[in-house]
Order: structure tokens, then C-alpha cells, then sequence
């Protein structure tokens, strides 16, 4: 998803607002639902983006999917319904996480395994990242059964591959040469 600079301004405007009424963490909560319902939602997505659709429907539909949330966010939807940008909802709410995240010095790490990731191997990776990064952790897992085994694990510009399949590719190159 390309990201763009109205999608960033609108993500700083309303963590300024949330931070302001102390409520950043919840919209940070709210901004994650955000992303999971859209993302993992076609029709959603196809939804917002529809320029047939009447900007007054998306508002409503909008505001009953997401009935629980701060009015922070309510009013993110009342500006996008002023503004008629509805099709930038998804990318607002990964720029408001990333922003977030900076703002509390939290990094994610993003770790590719074949399989769902144990609390052993987490375990494991949180002490590795902690060598070289003084940041609060989160991961984030990637499903991945391409790579067979081992896993990836990707912070900030910084990529480590321990996976089944690069070694085996790194063998294949060998054997070629």
C-alpha cells in the first residue's frame, strides 16, 4: 500500500488529538481493528474505495461496524465524511500505528516462519533483538511455508535470514559455481 501525505497528516492531526485527551493508546486499539477489518475484508475495502457508493452510506456503515470506538476516531470519520476521503481509512490507521509506535520508542519486528511462532522461539527472538536494540519489542509473525523452516527476522532496515530456504538457495549457488 502506498502511503500517502494526506493519509500521514491525517494520522499525526489525530494522535496529536489523542495524546492531548490522554486517549492515544485506545485509538492506537481502534487504528488496529481498523486495519484487521480492512484488510482482511474485500468487500470492506472494495466498500470504502467505491466512488458509487454515496459518501452518507459509508459514514453510517462505517459508524456501525465500528460503534465501540473513542470519539477520536469518530471524529477521523466525521473529517473523512467532510472530506471525502473515505478510501484513505486503512492507510491513516497504519500511519497512526507506526506514529504511535514511535512516539512510545516501540519497534516491531517482523519474524517469517513457516508456522504459527511458539512463546519458545519468541522468547529467543526478543533476547536476540535486545543485543543490538534498546527499543521496546513487539512482533509481528509472518506466515510464510515457502521459506520450509528457520525463519527471517526483519527490524527497521535490518534483515536477518536463518530460513531453510535461503541456505538452500546459498548451496545451489555454491554447487553452480
Amino acid at each position: 500500500m502506498i502511503m500517502s501525505r494526506a493519509a500521514i497528516r491525517y494520522a499525526k492531526a489525530i494522535l496529536d488529538i489523542a495524546q492531548t485527551s490522554g486517549k492515544a493508546d485506545a485509538v492506537n486499539n481502534d487504528m488496529k481493528s481498523i486495519v484487521t477489518a480492512v484488510s482482511e475484508s474485500a468487500d470492506l475495502k472494495d466498500f470504502l474505495t467505491s466512488p458509487i457508493i454515496k459518501i452518507e452510506v459509508k459514514k453510517s456503515a462505517l459508524s456501525e461496524i465500528f460503534s465501540n470506538v473513542e470519539k477520536e476516531t469518530n471524529s477521523l470519520f466525521h473529517l473523512l465524511f467532510e472530506n471525502k476521503r473515505f478510501e484513505i481509512l486503512e492507510a491513516i490507521a497504519i500511519q497512526y500505528n507506526k506514529l504511535f509506535d514511535e512516539s512510545n520508542g516501540i519497534e516491531v519486528a517482523k519474524v517469517t516462519t513457516a508456522f504459527p511462532i511458539t512463546a519458545e522461539l519468541e522468547t529467543k527472538v526478543l533476547a536476540k533483538i535486545a543485543e543490538f536494540s534498546n527499543k521496546k519489542i513487539t512482533i509481528q509473525n509472518i506466515i510464510d511455508p515457502t521459506i520450509i523452516g528457520g525463519f527471517i527476522l526483519r527490524v527497521g532496515d535490518q534483515q536477518y535470514n536463518a530460513s531453510v530456504a535461503s541456505k538452500l538457495s546459498e548451496l545451489k549457488r555454491e554447487f553452480s559455481n
